[in-house]
């Protein structure tokens, strides 16, 4: 039997609210004089108040704007995420799809697959009128999106089906170790899960990310090498730096360093080609190498197993309280 699947969805769904994504930047260099820079020390905080001061004042109220209320979407989306899950589970919805589950098959792996593809379905669906203002709407609304609605929606439906995939997967291998270890699953789901989020990181790169975008090997010498003699000199294991389609999408511009062990990869967007000179350029990798040198990734994940340990305890106590 599923037992309030509902109910652990909802602490893992608190959990993802902790995912960080993709930082964007558009840093532009400060033009100081030979004898300010050996009269001086440079001072970053200093220079980046200084750059500031030359953005125009409705160009800098508009990106405030969109930042803060990035902040906000993160509050709505938590409140969404508990209210379908509060719906479903009041509703019996959820107590419904586990019968029709366990009707089906007597196969537990497959009952809670059976569970899971109409959970995420339906969840998507109730999600997706904030999907749509905040992916599509808003990103228009700001200038930050190229698609049109026809476009950004196949890119939807696509990431769904990655979703009822690895959601699915997920859920089996999760449920298969709460089976195993009835009185101590917080801590081993906790475990499972933390591997499961750095196979992620492992795969992504290959076989997720060229889903939605194609990458191709940065061809020009002038600034290839010096991203990669910037890695080498931080010990990142590339030897190929990419260019990403990301135009196709929005106007941002990006670079990322993803992946791990075999599968790193350093990756520039093709907005950050068109729009930056290249002393820009390599400040965004500069920037983007910094997460991989300063361990961000793994700090991430063990801040990850934290709160998955800490949702998976308030569900094991719901649970319990449940059964009392």
């Amino acid at each position: 039997m599923i037992d309030r699947p509902i109910l652990l969805a909802l602490a893992v769904w608190l959990v993802s609210l902790t995912t960080l994504h993709a930082q964007e930047a558009s840093p532009s260099p400060l033009t100081r004089s030979t004898s300010e820079l050996s009269s001086k020390p440079f001072d970053p905080a200093e220079a980046t108040q200084a750059w500031l001061a030359t953005v125009p004042a409705d160009m800098r109220a508009k990106s405030d704007a969109y930042f803060e209320g990035g902040y906000w979407l993160v509050l709505w989306n938590f409140l969404l995420a508990a209210a379908i899950s509060t719906l479903l589970l009041q509703s019996r919805m959820s107590a419904r799809l586990r019968n029709f589950a366990e009707r089906v098959t007597r196969f537990k792996p497959l009952q809670v697959a059976l569970y899971g593809v109409p959970y995420f379905a339906i969840v998507a669906l109730l999600s997706f009128p904030l999907d749509i203002y905040q992916g599509f709407y808003r990103e228009h609304q700001y200038g930050m999106a190229t698609q049109t609605f026809g476009p950004w929606l196949a890119d939807q439906l696509k990431a769904f089906l990655v979703l009822l995939i690895v959601g699915s997967l997920a859920l089996v291998i999760l449920y298969a170790v709460f089976r195993r270890a009835p009185r101590t699953w917080p801590i081993w789901g906790t475990i499972v899960a933390v591997c499961l989020s750095i196979f992620g990181t492992f795969v992504a790169p290959v076989f997720v990310e060229p889903l939605f975008n194609t990458y191709k090997p940065l061809d020009d010498p002038k600034i290839r090498e010096p991203i990669l003699a910037m890695a080498r000199a931080n010990e990142i294991p590339v030897d190929k730096v990419f260019v990403v389609d990301a135009s196709r999408q929005t106007r941002r511009i990006s670079a990322n360093v993803a992946g791990l062990f075999s599968t790193t990869r350093i990756a520039l967007n093709d907005n950050l080609l068109k729009g930056c000179t290249l002393p820009e350029i390599r400040e965004v990798m500069a920037h983007e190498m910094g997460h991989y040198v300063l361990n961000h990734g793994a700090k991430l994940t063990i801040y990850f197993g934290v709160f998955a340990l800490v949702g998976f305890v308030i569900a094991r106590l719901a649970f319990d309280a449940e059964a009392r």
